[in-house]
């Protein structure tokens, strides 16, 4: 006897069923964060881009303001400037890998992740999670060859504060930044459908951020740029991050405090992600397109 799907009786779900088949967070998290290695590995232009332009800043801004600058404690602008190019490559991997949310959106790949039975936050911590690790690692191995670079002629002579005893505390703090950057440009590129427009965001937004960090140039002691470096919420991952790694201690006196770098860099990163989760949360058309 043949029986077609019309002559079963269709039984309701109950609780039981849809915990079996609603996978993990853990899964969803590790499966995109795992896409998004596998996708910045296959493409090799975008480790040309976030790692290779702020080396060519590094090096030749070094040597243009090496005779004109003196830092804090007579440090070098090649020394001084360190610990901002290791931001930088860390706000440029993050750029790349939330772009590609606008990306998978046109792709409908994006559709495809928001029907499937995960929570929002999963979908938001795998994205970030997967930049996070991408920033850590690159800024990681800027932060190990800079000195090899000076070492061969190609920039002035360095020595940072970088050991194998601070090594953990300067991975942890740059994943703590670049998990803040990362639920950043995630927040950005949500709403967007457009490249475009996410890199005209970037040239106005991004880029003056990092400019006014602290990175590029030290805080002046008083009037109204002093104060926008100050709320700059960025300014203290640099911070944070210049006194683990610079070895002058007299040089980073003048900062804030390593406690409060961390407070402040910690909150930005809860609120940004938060804000991360609450915008994919929102039921609207634009994710069906």
């Amino acid at each position: 006897m043949i029986h077609t799907l019309a002559d079963r009786t269709v039984r309701p779900l109950n609780d039981g069923d849809v915990a079996s088949v609603q996978p993990s967070m853990a899964l969803a998290v590790y499966s995109l964060a795992l896409r998004e290695l596998i996708r910045f590995f296959r493409q090799r232009t975008r480790i040309v881009g976030a790692l290779g332009q702020p080396i060519i800043f590094w090096v030749l801004f070094g040597a243009g303001l090496q005779s004109s600058f003196r830092g804090p404690a007579d440090l070098s602008y090649q020394e001084y400037f360190f610990p901002g190019v290791a931001i930088m490559i860390v706000m440029f991997t993050a750029i790349f890998s939330t772009i590609s949310i606008i990306e998978d959106r046109r792709e409908g790949f994006l559709q495809g992740v928001l029907v499937a039975p995960v929570s929002r936050a999963s979908l938001v911590l795998g994205k970030v999670c997967g930049g996070t690790i991408l920033a850590v690692l690159q800024a990681m191995l800027f932060l190990t060859i800079g000195p090899a670079l000076a070492a061969v002629g190609l920039s002035p002579p360095i020595s940072t504060g970088l050991t194998w005893f601070n090594c953990p505390a300067v991975i942890g703090f740059l994943a703590l930044v670049a998990f803040s950057l990362t639920s950043l440009g995630y927040l950005i590129a949500w709403p967007m459908d457009s490249t475009h427009g996410f890199h005209a965001i970037m040239s106005v937004f991004l880029m003056p951020m990092w400019l006014l960090s602290g990175s590029f140039f030290p805080t002046p002691a008083s009037g109204w740029l002093s104060w926008v470096i100050r709320l700059n919420p960025l300014t203290y991952g640099t911070a944070g991050l210049r006194r683990l790694v610079t070895h002058n201690v007299a040089a980073v006196t003048e900062l804030p405090s390593f406690p409060l770098s961390l407070a402040v860099t910690l909150g930005s990163a809860i609120v940004y992600f938060l804000i991360a989760i609450r915008l994919t949360a929102r039921q609207s058309s634009h994710n069906a397109r």
